[in-house]
């Protein structure tokens, strides 16, 4: 196996011999950033990851946007998250004097779920508070330079917006994931290209027409539009490195190649179940022979009815190790180490993880994909990223591809639309 040499991250572009001033002022140089994350590990990576390559990995503070949780919350995700917060409000104050009532009539009062799920994982991050964020943008820009904003996830647009809205001199947000409305409350918003699947013939032609109107984005990007292959995350040279050296007495002694097999769970964009256990096993059992070692994972979601199947027939194979979510998690080890990887269809930042790598990627259950998420998988194919998992490869066999490379773009472009507002990033 030839090791593959991946992209460095860029480096800020530093203007020659001239000074701050000239540059925008010393007012216009960004040294810090504030992440607002949603609480979801897939969507505050991506924010994490784009600041990490803008080289403010030490520089930022992450706030978090929460939903109240337990009981009748969970049934209402889908309204704007301050107005959820106020009817949840209302429901605690009218629980409160029914408590009392009940109380004094010497009934037994079950306790209501705590709000926001209590603190676990939480204590150190703070609470996502428009006026506090606006407020430490203004006073301190004259002494600091502007803030970069980074948000992702529905919950947090409704955040990063008003902060744009109320501190426009002193901050630059960037939106990651599509808002569906209204961009120009962003100064830059990234993007998958598959989100605008909708405004392509062939998505058109699935959607009805009396449902058009409807379904977002209506126009094409803008100009203060990115628009990447696949997901945002932190992988990147420097990390793999540091995987390679902090996994190695696991991984090294191990037969190669190795092919890690990455299995979730479906979705709503991409149906799967026991026939794609069945087919991937198959698969497995068929390529094993040209396997040093193959190391399984399943997600938290992986359905039960799958992980038993693929555990009834390779889970006593010597060749085959299962990882069952115990810690600590060698994703980034595997990363570092795999010759080849398997993984099924349904995440766009699994997938666009390892294709970072420009190691093999092999894809199972594509297929059962559908619209934007379909359109993610075809590009892949389009640009030689990844195969279909078949059963007949020859895992022993390397080849390999311009690895993705959308974290480090997309921080380009941040500079440019920076340099556009004659600011600059210098962490």
């Amino acid at each position: 196996m030839k090791p593959i040499r991946l992209p460095e991250p860029p480096s800020p572009k530093v203007g020659l011999g001239v000074a701050d001033i000239f540059e925008g002022g010393v007012y216009g140089v960004i040294r810090r950033a504030v992440v607002i994350g949603n609480g979801f590990p897939v969507s505050e990576n991506q924010s994490i990851g784009l600041v990490r390559a803008l080289g403010l990995a030490d520089k930022h503070i992450l706030y978090r946007v929460t939903r109240p949780r337990g009981g009748i919350n969970e049934w209402l995700h889908w309204l704007p998250v301050s107005l959820h917060k106020k009817l949840d409000y209302i429901l605690r104050q009218i629980y409160s004097y029914s408590k009392l009532l009940l109380k004094s009539r010497g009934h037994r009062v079950m306790s209501l779920p705590s709000e926001n799920g209590g603190t676990a994982g939480l204590s150190s991050i703070l609470e996502a508070d428009v006026k506090q964020i606006v407020n430490m943008a203004r006073e301190t820009s004259e002494k600091d330079g502007p803030l970069l904003v980074v948000a992702s996830g529905r919950d947090t647009i409704s955040i990063a917006s008003s902060i744009k809205r109320l501190a426009s001199e002193n901050v630059f947000v960037i939106q990651i994931q599509h808002p569906r409305t209204h961009l120009n409350r962003f100064d830059l918003v990234i993007t998958p290209r598959h989100d605008y699947y909708p405004l392509t013939p062939q998505g058109q032609e699935q959607i009805p027409r009396f449902l058009r109107k409807w379904i977002t984005p209506h126009e094409p990007p803008d100009k203060h539009v990115v628009l990447t292959v696949g997901a945002l995350h932190q992988i990147d040279s420097t990390v793999l490195r540091s995987a390679a050296s902090a996994w190695h007495d696991e991984f090294a002694p191990l037969p190669k190649p190795l092919l890690v097999v990455y299995v979730g769970g479906p979705t709503g964009c991409c149906r799967f179940g026991a026939d794609l256990a069945k087919q991937l096993t198959s698969s497995l059992l068929s390529v094993l022979v040209s396997c040093g070692t193959v190391k399984i994972c399943f997600a938290d979601r992986t359905p039960e009815k799958v992980s038993n199947i693929i555990l009834k027939e390779l889970g006593d194979n010597p060749k085959v190790y299962i990882w069952h979510g115990e810690e600590p998690n060698p994703h980034k080890g595997h990363l570092a180490w795999a010759d080849a990887f398997v993984v099924t269809a349904e995440s766009v930042s699994l997938i666009s993880e390892v294709c970072s790598t420009g190691k093999p990627v092999y894809v199972m259950g594509a297929e059962n994909c559908r619209w934007k998420l379909s359109d993610f998988h075809k590009s892949l194919r389009n640009r030689g990223v990844v195969r279909p998992f078949t059963g007949s490869e020859d895992i022993s066999e390397s080849w390999s591809y311009p690895p993705l490379n959308d974290t480090a773009e997309a921080a380009s472009k941040v500079h440019e639309a920076l340099a556009e507002r004659r600011w600059t990033l210098r962490p």
